[in-house]
């Protein structure tokens, strides 16, 4: 009977020992989930570290897989131009042809005997000076006319130029900085009304602005759909997705929509919007004919949405499973700084790359040489690491391992392929002026809206990556719209739009 109790004892102990150690476990996570939102929330967001903090943890680390190979690629080894050093020109601070306004200021002796002064010369000073926006009534005068000889005749009069709407006071400048304003500066349309009010007398009620927002997406969505056939047009596409909030009426609240965002690298990029993320919102953004290779995160929807297709090839980023390591760092610092410090000579050679303006077939070649055995190097350090049995799956370390393995291969597409990036922070910089609007606007308005606010911003950010003035571009276009052709619209995007007046000013 005391054997039996004894027994019973150490079972009751172990038991406890083993809650205890599950409850220390899930303490360790909860503390790191914990130190991680705090730092996406008070933290930097920049993921930038010192070089020099990394190399410390290059010296003395044990049990890493590939000791005795190089671990740090040289100076030496990477391509660099060798043509001298680059020098950012100087910035002018204003363009030559900003309009002049001169002030000639006459000394006192001079006005009160000019007749015994000779001019002689002038010291010349300048200011930059600004003059706030200024609204104008447009007035179209046309005149009647009868014929002086025959009385039978009818009056002759100009017929009105062809417009957007009928009746509509708004006229193209005034649509294109109310565009300008909401998707370029971020100002919603509520403030947009106050300013107007406030500052220039004219009163707009924002329901008037937000119905001229439809009318001008409803008359620039020929150009949006040129744009959207030449980004897939390319074979290769970067594509992510934001949430932002839009009206639902008769539920009370706000419900959460999706701008999705697809890019050609050097090219175009446009925003479609959709009121979910599912796999089924892919079929709307990637045409059924599109032949090449999608580079996105590792959401489930693109697997899913490319599983039986197989003319599609996913990319997937190495920002994105850097941004993982990068999270563990305060809790494995040796093995995910080393982690860090290998991919960070993979970035190396992209920056070497797009020093010397390597083409395709050069970056592939350098890629091959450089980058392929960083990449493998990689992959042997975390196999070793997940085989070791020293990070659990769910700790911050053991889902980066497990992110970065469930996607190896699709990390080293780029690799083969010189047009290929290494990540897809092209897309998202083009996701963050959305970022940046919702912030103030809050949301799109009904579901309706978010497809009037991809095609806006689609323009917007056509006009950004090709540094064309975005009020320019929409007034000129919006003028010209009313009385263009299917054959002439191709000619109003804004690749082609800067290609005339380039040529245009050459020609003059």
């Amino acid at each position: 009977m005391e054997n039996l109790s004894k027994k019973q004892l150490l079972e009751e102990l172990r038991k406890r020992d083993e809650e205890i150690a599950r409850l220390n476990h899930e303490m360790t996570l909860m503390r790191q989930k914990m130190d991680l939102l705090i730092r996406r929330m008070f933290g930097r967001s920049s993921e930038k570290m010192d070089a020099n903090q990394l190399d410390l943890f290059l010296l003395n680390i044990s049990d890493e897989p590939g000791k005795g190979e190089a671990s740090s690629l040289q100076e030496a080894d990477l391509p660099r131009n060798t043509s001298c050093q680059r020098r950012e020109p100087r910035r002018e601070r204003w363009p030559a042809d900003l309009p002049v306004i001169e002030e000639i200021i006459e000394p006192q002796e001079v006005q009160a005997a000019p007749e015994d002064w000779r001019f002689i010369g002038a010291e010349v000073s300048e200011q930059l000076d600004y003059e706030p926006a200024r609204f104008l009534r447009r007035r179209l005068v046309r005149r009647k006319y009868v014929h002086r000889m025959d009385r039978d005749v009818a009056p002759v009069i100009a017929p009105l130029p062809e417009v957007l709407l009928e009746r509509c006071i708004a006229a193209p400048g005034l649509l294109a900085a109310i565009i300008v304003g909401k998707y370029c500066d971020h100002l919603p349309l509520y403030r947009q009304e106050s300013i107007f009010e406030n500052r220039h007398g004219v009163y707009l009620p924002r329901a008037s602005q937000a119905r001229w927002m439809g009318l001008c997406a409803d008359w620039l969505r020929p150009i949006y759909e040129i744009i959207r056939t030449g980004v897939m047009g390319g074979g290769y596409v970067q594509v992510d997705e934001t949430p932002i909030r839009y009206l639902a009426p008769g539920h009370g609240q706000t419900k959460l929509g999706y701008l999705w965002t697809a890019l050609s690298p050097g090219g175009d990029a446009f925003y479609h919007w959709e009121t979910s993320r599912g796999s089924h919102c892919l079929k709307n953004i990637i045409p059924a004919d599109f032949r090449g290779k999608v580079q996105c995160d590792a959401y489930a929807a693109y697997p899913s949405f490319t599983k039986d297709k197989e003319h599609i090839e996913l990319v997937a980023c190495w920002a994105h499973a850097r941004r993982n390591f990068y999270e563990a760092r305060e809790h494995v610092p040796q093995r995910a700084k080393w982690i860090l410090r290998q991919i960070g000579m993979l970035y190396a050679v992209e920056a070497s790359l797009r020093e010397i303006g390597a083409g395709p077939q050069l970056r592939a070649a350098l890629r091959a040489s450089h980058s392929a055995p960083i990449y493998r190097r990689i992959h042997r350090a975390l196999v070793t690491f997940k085989k070791s049995g020293h990070h659990l799956p769910r700790s911050s370390f053991g889902k980066a391992i497990a992110y970065a393995l469930s996607n190896w291969s699709l990390l080293g597409v780029y690799i083969q392929d010189g047009c290929v990036e290494i990540d897809n922070n092209l897309v998202g910089n083009a996701i963050r002026p959305t970022a940046l609007g919702k912030k103030n606007w809050l949301f799109v308005g009904d579901a309706g809206t978010g497809d009037r606010s991809a095609i806006l911003y689609t323009i917007i950010e056509c006009c950004r990556r090709r540094g064309i003035n975005p009020f320019d571009y929409l007034r000129d276009v919006l003028t010209r719209l009313p009385s263009a052709t299917n054959w002439t619209v191709a000619g109003l995007t804004p690749e082609n739009w800067k290609k005339n007046l380039s040529s245009s000013r050459l020609a003059a």
